[in-house]
């Protein structure tokens, strides 16, 4: 153990990028000093305003998640591949991986509370001959994580819009432009809250978790007190495999995606760690929390869902307005105008959603800025001095958001390639992570290793071996098509867009990278 891994104590001079000094952030409340001497530990100074508590972090990461509402929203995957019971038996498959995930996440974010997350992780837990590469990788693949997840939800607050405008109004001309000016709408809600309203989003946060509990019970009570329910045996044991794979096990690993995109972000409130009150502490509980309350609240769902659509499944996947979850609405309370109050609530909080992916993404990227990984890091680590907000980052985000769903308009397989990232990066940077996680465990003397308060002991070495594993199948499965001999508009490109990523970071690395990137930055010296 050297200094260059954890024992960066008892700095007090700021040190910028270009070798001068500037003045530290005013002095927090007393009882952020310990907070604070963390982030001095690892040669960070604090910048941003800690005002998430346990509460507004588990509303930020449950709301950004949304687990309940995507599992609604993207039914149609999974149901062509699996059926309503390769869903159910999917999910609790994908809820376990999770869990194991976030048990991983948690005991490295309350070991290294740092808003990198995954490439601060690897930076410090990798062996010094690749530490510097394998972060910068890490680093990369989380980026792109975030960045695919804005412009993915903001893409279904978008298209739910004109779904509903599909089921109301028969004559509606569904045009992919429409979908493009309605995402930039939920994108603008989200730069609003998160400058504007910066100081309030984590009692905004705090509210839309309230909101997001309190929708689930207005959309389920109504939807399995008014709709037909189907027989037991149609749920549970009415496997499809529409995609014509060789197998029904094929089919079904292909179709976990469906549930896989319910779960990502859990390592959100390890992005606004530095923005956290005792966060050591907080960051693994609220992951622990979220990833329990979504998954209860996912799994009723689905349950409801499955058990309330109509009989003839083929009107559920070719419904009209894209979403055959509003099929399922319309055919439960009978009017398409119960139906759009429902879907409404979804909207809301897909909105609310982009409001918290908007934070994240933005953090990550000044976090990865502020080690100087990305092009004019310079400006995008810059921190505004009376908002304590890193301002440039949300702005980086927002343009190229606004310029990724362009593609949309010209192609909207184009840009569903892009958003299939979401699964295929998250994971991997998991299992960058977690590998050198596992390697440092088994390599090092376990009173070695400063741990935080959320240690899996003994159990976490096999934890994390499986949960590698998950993450191994997830990433590899979520690369598939949806069915055998695939059409060019059925093809599934997130193989070939990852592997752009890969080859664009790597030459990067070649160029400026090596060069300039030198994994963690220490902002504070003796």
């Amino acid at each position: 153990m050297g200094e260059t891994d954890f024992e960066l104590a008892d700095k007090t001079e700021v040190v910028e990028r270009d070798g001068s000094t500037s003045p530290t952030a005013p002095a927090g409340p007393r009882r952020f000093k310990k907070d604070e001497a963390i982030l001095a530990r690892f040669g960070k100074r604090q910048q941003l305003r800690r005002g998430f508590g346990l509460l507004p972090v588990i509303g930020l990461t449950s709301t950004l998640m949304i687990t309940w509402e995507v599992i609604t929203a993207t039914l149609l995957n999974g149901l062509e591949n699996g059926g309503p019971a390769g869903l159910i038996y999917g999910y609790l498959f994908v809820w376990v991986g999770a869990t194991l995930q976030a048990c991983v996440m948690g005991e490295m974010a309350s070991m290294i509370p740092l808003a990198g997350g995954p490439f601060n992780w690897v930076a410090i837990l990798s062996p010094p001959w690749c530490k510097k590469f394998l972060s910068y990788l890490a680093g990369w693949l989380t980026v792109i994580t975030w960045q695919a997840l804005v412009a993915g939800t903001a893409y279904v607050s978008g298209t739910l819009i004109q779904g509903l405008l599909i089921l109301n109004y028969p004559d509606y001309g569904y045009q992919r432009w429409h979908g493009t000016m309605l995402f930039y709408s939920a994108l603008a809600f989200a730069l609003f809250v998160n400058t504007y309203l910066g100081r309030l989003l984590p009692r905004i946060e705090s509210c839309m978790l309230f909101f997001h509990v309190l929708g689930f019970f207005g959309i389920l009570i109504p939807l399995i007190y008014l709709a037909p329910h189907r027989p037991a045996s149609e749920v549970f044991g009415n496997f499809l495999n529409t995609g014509d794979f060789k197998t029904s096990g094929l089919s079904f690993f292909v179709g976990l995606v469906t549930a896989m995109d319910a779960f990502p972000g859990l390592d959100a409130a390890d992005h606004i760690a530095e923005e956290i009150q005792n966060a050591p502490m907080v960051i693994p509980l609220s992951m622990g929390i979220s990833t329990t309350l979504n998954g209860t609240l996912g799994f009723a769902m689905l349950i409801a869902l499955m058990f309330c659509m109509p009989a003839d499944i083929s009107n559920t996947l070719d419904s009209d307005t894209y979403y055959p979850f509003i099929t399922i609405y319309q055919y439960a309370v009978g009017s398409s105008a119960g139906a759009t109050a429902m879907a409404s609530i979804i909207i809301v909080t897909q909105f609310f959603a982009t409001v918290g992916i908007v934070a994240t993404a933005s953090r990550m990227l000044w976090a990865f800025a502020r080690e100087g990984g990305l092009p004019g890091s310079k400006y995008i680590a810059k921190v505004n001095q009376r908002t304590y907000l890193p301002l440039y980052a949300i702005g980086t985000t927002a343009i190229i958001n606004i310029l990724l769903a362009l593609i949309n308009i010209g192609s909207a397989v184009g840009f569903g390639a892009f958003i299939s990232l979401i699964v295929a990066s998250y994971y991997s940077s998991f299992i960058l992570a977690a590998s050198v996680m596992l390697n440092k465990r088994l390599k090092t003397p376990d009173a070695d290793i400063p741990w935080g308060p959320f240690k899996l002991g003994k159990f976490g070495v096999p934890v994390t071996i499986l949960a590698i594993m998950y993450s191994v199948l997830g990433a590899f499965f979520s690369m598939w098509p949806t069915q055998m001999n695939p059409t060019w508009e059925t093809m599934n490109y997130c193989v070939f867009v990852f592997g752009g990523v890969l080859i664009f970071s790597m030459l990067f690395w070649l160029v400026y990278g090596r060069k300039h990137y030198t994994g963690p930055v220490l902002e504070i010296r003796d």
